[in-house]
């Protein structure tokens, strides 16, 4: 007995065999033999019109598409991606902590998506290295989606960890404290802190500096490579991330303060690095190093060398630079960035229309300069 299931897929049927059980067949657009076995034929059926769903609405995948394991799937992903080495590396780093790599595409549910990031809560992650891990595993699914390994990407729904709000985590050091820091520092420490603080550098960029990247008459500095890793086996000199190669416009004491640098300490090899010790370009562990050593000096303790970033960015904001400006001094990819760490620093509607109100109070006569506010409050007291 055999009836047809429709013109979607070729030859797709339901046939009862002679031992009661029913058989629904199809061939899919390679015309390739797909069948399952049904005790009731209302199952069978129910089983074609799901395909034939999948077929009309193009969510249709080859069901031996799935069995290849995450890892295996993960593996072929990335190395098809176009990826700086630092992404690359932090990709196989996230890679290493995910504890479903050996589960089938096709068997794997948002369950275990979900598990894994209660294991890693549990664990006392940070939200952002949580995030960073889950977002890898999360585009290598929708990689097997668009490839039709699978038909739904089941780290969609999965629920993160809260992270805190920019604001929070953000520790500004003051300027008399950039200044104290800056004055301290070991001579050939202290450039390397005023790239951080006074052009916005992160800190494999500063260590990746060379005489060459910086234009003394012009008053530049070009961001074009960066130093990775911890430590001495692990260091490379990478591309910037993403966007980021960029030329800074930087203060004449900053040039100045990299010239007496060149002059009083040197430079290393034949490319001119700025910053070594020892033979060894500055990675994280070593300027890491330097910054332990001098911050407990200076009442930083709460800082890290990242905050010297944050500080210039909070600098460019305070003198009026709209988001754009502050996106490519710091090598931002997109404004989006800038705007989702910093956006508490520039100031709201309220501020500015309080703002322009007074500057047309005080153009027509009615408020003195910078008494407004002054003078409010004391009506108010009164």
């Amino acid at each position: 007995m055999t009836e047809s299931c429709g013109a979607v897929m070729g030859m797709a049927s339901i046939k009862k065999r002679p031992d009661g059980i029913w058989r629904a067949r199809y061939r899919d657009e390679a015309g390739k033999e797909h069948a399952r076995h049904f005790k009731r034929k209302v199952d069978a059926q129910d089983w074609l019109n799901e395909v034939t769903a999948s077929v009309v609405t193009g969510r249709y995948v080859d069901p031996g598409a799935g069995k290849v394991t995450f890892s295996a799937w993960f593996s072929t992903w990335s190395d098809e991606q176009i990826w700086t080495e630092g992404t690359r590396s932090s990709a196989a780093s996230a890679m290493k902590h995910v504890p479903f790599g050996d589960v089938p595409l096709g068997k794997l549910r948002t369950r275990h998506v979900q598990l894994w990031i209660k294991e890693m809560v549990d664990a006392g992650l940070s939200p952002a290295t949580i995030r960073n891990r889950f977002n890898f595993t999360r585009m290598a699914l929708r990689g097997a989606v668009r490839d039709r390994r699978i038909a739904e990407n089941p780290s969609d729904s999965v629920t993160l960890p809260r992270a805190r709000r920019a604001e929070a985590q953000m520790v500004l050091p003051t300027s008399e404290q950039v200044g104290r820091a800056v004055q301290e520092a070991p001579p050939m420490f202290r450039a390397y802190l005023g790239l951080c603080a006074f052009a916005g550098l992160r800190l494999g960029e500063a260590s990746g500096i060379q005489v060459g990247d910086v234009d003394f008459l012009r008053r530049t500095v070009r961001v074009s490579r960066q130093v990775q890793g911890s430590n001495k086996a692990t260091t490379t000199v990478v591309l910037p991330k993403h966007g980021s190669e960029r030329e800074i416009f930087i203060p004449e004491a900053l040039v100045e303060m990299l010239a007496r640098h060149v002059q009083e300490i040197g430079t290393y090899g034949q490319e001119r690095w700025i910053f070594q010790t020892g033979g060894a370009l500055w990675h994280r562990g070593i300027a890491g190093h330097h910054w332990r050593q001098l911050r407990g000096r200076v009442g930083m303790e709460a800082n890290t060398l990242h905050d010297f970033r944050h500080y210039y960015a909070s600098g460019l904001i305070a003198s009026g630079c709209d988001v754009v400006t502050v996106q490519r001094a710091l090598g931002h990819a997109s404004a989006t960035i800038t705007l989702g760490t910093y956006a508490h620093l520039w100031p709201s509607a309220e501020d500015k229309t309080r703002q322009a109100a007074t500057g047309l109070m005080q153009e027509a006569g009615l408020a003195p300069a910078d008494s407004l506010r002054t003078d409010a409050l004391k009506i108010v007291a009164d």
